[in-house]
């Protein structure tokens, strides 16, 4: 039994892996195809390259995402980018960045999924949200001044990160979630590289204008139905008006 049990894990483990592998190498398709096939002058792709890298994708497999979604040879991504929006069980909004091949399969999975929240229209929550630049980083040094690093690289605004809130962040470095202008993601990525700064996330993103009050038993009921949403393949990105 205990040896059946170590093999079961096993394998819950290595199908973690393979779903995280097989979102990052969405994600490099994705930003590939947005914003061009050059680590140098993609932002987006510089940081979903490094981190593939980190989680043991094989070279090969990020050569041909890239490729894939930059329309380089025979193989053009078909991903399409579809935006759901929402409320959790609690009335908390969220919005769901979804890349899929099938729209007509991956919108009744959604509904599926938000069976204890309520699924929106298109525009039914995004004005609780604001649509910036977000790049999360870290320095090796720990007393980095984050206030001085955020308007030298020319952020709007900045909020610190741990490793408990980012796996990226190792537990000695000083971390930093950097909210610019959506115009001005690369700009900001490229000063933190060239000061020392190690990027791990540089997108477009939402960030909540309010967060409704939860206590303990609603905070993880709202985590759970999150958690769920992520573990769909399709979906790409979460945004939720949570603390």
């Amino acid at each position: 039994m205990g040896r059946q049990w170590l093999h079961a894990k096993r394998a819950i483990i290595n199908e973690k892996k393979s779903k995280v592998a097989g979102k990052m190498t969405k994600e490099i398709t994705v930003a590939a195809k947005l914003g061009g096939p050059d680590l140098t002058a993609n932002a987006r792709l510089y940081a979903a390259v490094e981190k593939a890298k980190k989680a043991s994708v094989t070279r090969d497999v990020i050569e041909r995402a890239i490729a894939k979604g930059a329309g380089l040879g025979g193989d053009k991504s078909s991903l399409e980018h579809v935006v759901f929006e929402g409320y959790t069980p609690h009335k908390v909004p969220v919005i769901v960045e979804v890349y899929t091949d099938n729209h007509q399969r991956t919108a009744p999975e959604m509904r599926v999924l938000f069976r204890h929240g309520v699924l929106g229209n298109a525009g039914s929550n995004k004005f609780l949200f604001d649509h910036v630049g977000l790049v999360e980083a870290h320095h090796p040094d720990a007393g980095t001044d984050l206030e001085t690093a955020a308007i030298e690289a020319g952020a709007n605004d900045f909020e610190p990160l741990t490793a408990n809130q980012n796996d990226d962040i190792p537990e000695d470095h000083a971390g930093a979630r950097f909210i610019t202008e959506r115009a001005d993601v690369h700009a900001v990525s490229t000063w933190l590289k060239e000061n020392g700064w190690t990027v791990v996330t540089s997108e477009l993103g939402y960030v909540a204008k309010q967060f409704p009050e939860l206590d303990d038993t609603q905070r993880a009921e709202v985590g759970e139905f999150l958690q769920a949403i992520e573990d769909h393949d399709d979906v790409q990105r979460v945004w939720a008006a949570v603390k």
